[in-house]
């Protein structure tokens, strides 16, 4: 875009010429968008992929003229309709580079839309790394910020205690700055603020020198694992553990920080073409024969049995692969109810096994820790947490019931003041939300003051934190498949 263009006051570029500058990044007039899981789809007005920051003051000058929903998004990684808009999408793949480095002082500056894939690759050229990582890297940067998404670590807290400073664009139009020094209300609702205070443009991210894991996997009884709960958790820097509760097992991971060669590892069984697709199509085969799932989960324990001892780059050994589409819930519980909640768990899914007619879950159950935080909607804030997560599987892409299991699990983690993970579907209103995050009316104070309009207020926004309803806001409105069981 020519330089004489970017001079112009916004405002002042009359309607058709704004459509014109806009048209080379616009992905679609009848473009859709859909999940990584297929779990939801919209149909918004337009999509435009931007890629400078002018595009995006572009595009929010249209919007405002127009007096519609501005929607970011990165990847579309969220099992959720988070991102789902019948406004305008703006993607931000294209906004990804990271900006500067400063190995010394160990923090970096990148644009919100680089993937973590991408950021590792670029750390790594300079001897850096992200302190902590979440499960899976194919998601921006931004979209894990403005969700608090989570790695595992008693004494980690969620990614976003990392962030030092954002860059955002306003409803307004302006551009500021905020960290916990420069307007500090804004900073810590952003870095937890679903994508509702602003355009996030860049990140001032901490990071620290690059470093190696060694995980040590092995699998143990459940109850003598719940039994060591807290010597389990605090014995090294990285633990979470997958349950298996038709084999009544855990698998532990534990990984801490080492000099130790790389030697990479992994379940043979489990991480083969044949472990992948043997699975899948027993999957597939038990939609029609639910009694298969049990043997599913236990056959599924037995693959990852073996004691597992791996040295990798940081990253690759926080990262997982999520193997299939899945339909999946996950929350948030203090960290001192996490053996009431398992054990709870445990109860209510041995009631199922035992019942002909009983749920049949899929595997694995993810747990996961993190230290306390004080971001106002940070599912950690105010405690040390433990996430427990749980995953129904879509073979081949085919549907699977799941959502009497997930109301099922979801009402146990409430009863032990359980928290939803903002990237992830649930069901609370604000007057819930309110009860479990003291500065949740602090957190609207500011959505009201940098953004009195609602520019960026999709459905989710609206329906989770301004509690509107109606068709139009349903928690199945982008349901890809309405009917479930």
């Amino acid at each position: 875009m020519s330089s004489p263009t970017s001079t112009l006051t916004l405002s002042a570029i009359p309607l058709s010429q704004l459509y014109g500058l806009l048209q080379p990044i616009t992905v679609s007039p009848n473009a859709k968008f859909a999940n990584w899981s297929r779990t939801f789809t919209c149909s918004p007005l337009a999509v435009f992929e931007p890629t400078t920051e002018l595009h995006c003051e572009l595009i929010l000058e249209l919007a405002r003229r127009e007096h519609k929903v501005v929607r970011a998004v990165g990847v579309g990684h969220s099992p959720s309709d988070l991102a789902c808009t019948t406004g305008y999408m703006l993607r931000t793949t294209k906004l990804d580079r990271l900006l500067e480095i400063h190995a010394d002082k160990r923090y970096i500056i990148a644009q919100a839309g680089i993937t973590l894939d991408a950021l590792h690759a670029e750390l790594a050229i300079h001897g850096l790394a992200m302190i902590n990582v979440g499960s899976i890297s194919d998601q921006t940067l931004g979209g894990i910020v403005t969700t608090a998404t989570h790695g595992t670590g008693i004494n980690y807290g969620v990614i976003s205690t990392h962030v030092m400073g954002l860059s955002l664009l306003l409803a307004d139009g302006s551009r500021v700055f905020c960290s916990r020094q420069v307007r500090p209300d804004l900073f810590t609702a952003s870095i937890c603020g679903l994508g509702s205070t602003g355009l996030i443009l860049t990140i001032t991210l901490e990071v620290e020198p690059a470093f190696r894991l060694k995980e040590v996997q092995q699998t143990i009884q459940f109850h003598e694992c719940v039994r060591s709960l807290d010597s389990l958790v605090t014995a090294s820097q990285h633990v979470r553990f997958w349950w298996f509760p038709a084999a009544d097992t855990m698998r532990v991971s534990s990984a801490d920080r080492t000099t130790e060669p790389i030697k990479p590892a992994g379940s043979w069984l489990w991480h083969s073409l044949i472990g992948f697709h043997v699975v899948q199509f027993l999957l597939f085969v038990a939609r029609f024969i639910l009694p298969l799932n049990i043997f599913i989960g236990r056959f599924a324990s037995w693959l990852v049995s073996t004691k597992v001892i791996a040295i990798d780059d940081s990253f690759r050994i926080f990262n997982m692969e999520c193997r299939y589409p899945q339909h999946t819930t996950e929350w948030a519980i203090p960290y001192e109810n996490t053996k009431a909640c398992l054990h709870d768990l445990h109860d209510w899914l041995m009631r199922e096994f035992s019942d002909p007619n009983g749920l049949r879950p899929h595997f694995p159950i993810e747990v996961r820790f993190s230290d306390s935080d004080d971001i106002w909607l940070s599912p950690s804030n105010g405690q040390r947490t433990c996430w427990i997560g749980i995953v129904q599987f879509k073979p081949y892409g085919f549907e699977v019931p799941y959502k009497m299991l997930f109301e099922r699990f979801e009402a146990i983690l409430c009863r032990h003041g359980g928290r939803p993970h903002w990237a992830k579907a649930h069901n609370l209103r604000p007057e819930t939300l309110r009860r479990l995050y003291p500065r949740f009316d602090d957190f609207t104070r500011v959505l009201g003051s940098v953004d009195p309009r609602g520019m960026f207020r999709n459905e989710y926004v609206e329906r989770h934190i301004f509690g509107k309803t109606g068709p139009g806001y349903h928690n199945r409105v982008f349901k890809r498949y309405a009917p479930s069981q």
